[in-house]
């Protein structure tokens, strides 16, 4: 009786030091993005996002959030004289470590991956022009406050090279690069 007493006591103490909290909401914002690395010639093409986050709160400081988001990106491409768009559609997957004040401010960083789902190239003599997999790396701040509503602002470098193509005038070892501008509601479930 004493032992079971003992572990009631124990698993009591260890939940409420590592008191968790709980939310989901959704998440949308503008893409500022374009093509870094390579001999691409490229300017900005602006897009979105729209998805939704699930948010694993730690303690009042540490949180986990991982997102799934649909993200609209690519760049306005010099190709042969003419600026084209080149967009590339994915379904992202960020996993956010945040760190959150008092005041509600908070910097967060994560891996990333992207799933391909479309291209729309104007150019079709480039076949596959984009993997399938876009690997990156994120970093932002922001503001999240008390009743769950947030904005902020992430820019996501690429670690991965996007073109899959040979034979062009255009070198494919270029990588993402997107700054994101965010609303999201994290509705919490469990306080």
């Amino acid at each position: 009786m004493k032992k079971l007493l003992l572990a009631a006591a124990l698993l009591i103490s260890v939940q409420s030091a590592f008191a968790q909290k709980f939310s989901i909401g959704p998440k949308a914002g503008l893409n500022i993005s374009n093509y870094t690395g390579g001999d691409i010639e490229s300017d900005a093409l602006v897009g979105y996002h729209l998805g939704g986050i699930i948010n694993y709160g730690f303690g009042k400081v540490f949180s986990l959030q991982p997102e799934v988001l649909f993200s609209t990106q690519g760049a306005k491409v010099n190709n042969a004289g003419n600026k084209s768009d080149f967009k590339i559609s994915y379904v992202t997957v960020p996993v956010m470590f945040k760190f959150k004040t008092n005041g509600g401010f908070y910097v967060e960083f994560g891996p990333q991956a992207g799933f391909r789902t479309s291209t729309d190239i104007p150019d079709q003599t480039i076949n596959n022009f984009a993997k399938n997999l876009d690997l990156g790396a994120a970093a932002g701040i922001g503001y999240h406050s008390p009743i769950g509503l947030g904005v902020g602002v992430r820019y996501v470098a690429g670690l991965s090279k996007v073109g899959d193509f040979t034979g062009q005038d255009i070198d494919p070892d270029f990588k993402n690069s997107v700054i994101q501008a965010s609303i999201f509601w994290a509705i919490p479930l469990v306080k």
